[in-house]
């Protein structure tokens, strides 16, 4: 595999942060890094030119970093609370992804894109739950999510529902010994 030594512009995930020079395959520098300006090709003249402008790219990360750090400091009292329609057993008729929250966040104030917010999988089910929107790369902030049923008591009812399943139960063991006994004395 041909590989091409690049430098990057920008912080890639999982590959390195701004400023790093590193080798990677060329059809990905080719296909993805180089066209959306996230690096150029490491030639020396592009090197003396990276770190001519270091100072700037520095001061630039840290206010980058403080930023991030103060609307963390301004979100870590925040909750958002999601009312959907629920179906049998507290489970949602659609989902709760990335971009809802999102636009969740938006409607706060918080200009945070839907890539920035980690969710493992959609929220499916009511319940409470604690999402991960990374601000900046070391600056991360957890946000507690509640999502629940429409009119709210839709989700009481559902978790109520299971409660009296084994209630039912109870009184079907009398009625099935007692179908039993029936059947018994009918064999006889």
């Amino acid at each position: 595999m041909a590989t091409t030594t690049v430098l990057l512009r920008e912080d890639v995930d999982h590959l390195g942060a701004r400023g790093e020079i590193v080798k990677v395959k060329a059809g990905f520098a080719r296909n993805y890094l180089l066209p959306r300006k996230l690096a150029v090709e490491a030639t020396p003249g592009n090197v003396r030119q990276i770190e001519a402008e270091r100072a700037a790219l520095l001061k630039r990360e840290a206010r980058e970093r403080a930023t991030a750090e103060a609307q963390s400091e301004q979100m870590k009292d925040l909750r958002l609370t999601f009312v959907r329609k629920v179906g049998e057993h507290g489970l949602l008729y659609g989902s709760v992804t990335a971009m809802h929250i999102a636009d969740a966040l938006k409607e706060k104030g918080y200009e945070i894109d839907r890539r920035r917010v980690h969710l493992a999988e959609p929220i499916k089910e009511t319940g409470e739950y604690t999402v991960s929107v990374r601000l900046h790369r070391e600056v991360t902030v957890e946000i507690p999510v509640t999502v629940t049923g429409e009119g709210g008591a839709q989700t009481a009812g559902a978790a109520d529902a299971p409660a009296p399943a084994p209630d039912a139960a109870q009184a079907d063991g009398p009625n099935a010994e007692t179908d039993d006994t029936a059947d018994d004395s009918a064999k006889e």
